[in-house]
């Protein structure tokens, strides 16, 4: 899973670059599927890396915006771990994510949501696995997304939304 703070930019770029005024309920949902122990449930398969996209849009209406939200959270985590990352590792990523967080926060002007303020670490050094050029580049690609688009193509079985890369 990408971390809270890069879910949330990607949430929030996504509804500036949508003309859309903030909103609250959406960026809860682009957070909603990690809040909990069982990532399998929220993700729709084994793991975030294995998220199974189809799987949630058969499950779930695109009509309101917290499921618009988990929806692109599902496909942050999706693109994150099958296209973004080279490599993994659990010792070094939320290290990373926390290096990352106070320079994010600040780039994006992000609100941070009570439910994860507490969760939210911030840490200084050199990050280990992530960069802020691919950081940046995925949160820029990402909130670029057409949602009813990916959801078409998920459903035609595109080969860009069924491939799993073995990195972790």
């Amino acid at each position: 899973m990408a971390g809270y703070v890069i879910h949330i930019a990607v949430a929030q770029e996504f509804l500036r670059k949508n003309k859309e005024n903030y909103n609250e309920e959406f960026i809860r949902g682009s957070i909603l599927p990690d809040l909990t122990n069982d990532k399998s449930k929220t993700h729709y398969g084994k793991s975030p890396a294995y998220t199974n996209l189809k799987k949630f849009l058969l499950e779930n209406e695109l009509s309101n915006n917290l499921n618009r939200g988990k929806f692109i959270h599902l496909i942050t985590d999706y693109l994150f771990y099958n296209y973004y990352l080279d490599k993994f590792s659990k010792e070094y990523i939320y290290d990373d994510y926390d290096k990352s967080n106070k320079k994010l926060l600040e780039k994006y002007n992000i609100k941070i949501l009570e439910e994860v303020k507490n969760s939210v670490f911030y840490k200084t050094g050199e990050m280990k696995i992530l960069t802020y050029p691919l950081i940046y580049r995925l949160i820029d690609e990402i909130s670029d997304l057409n949602l009813e688009q990916v959801k078409e193509e998920i459903m035609q079985d595109n080969k860009k939304w069924n491939y799993y890369k073995k990195i972790i």
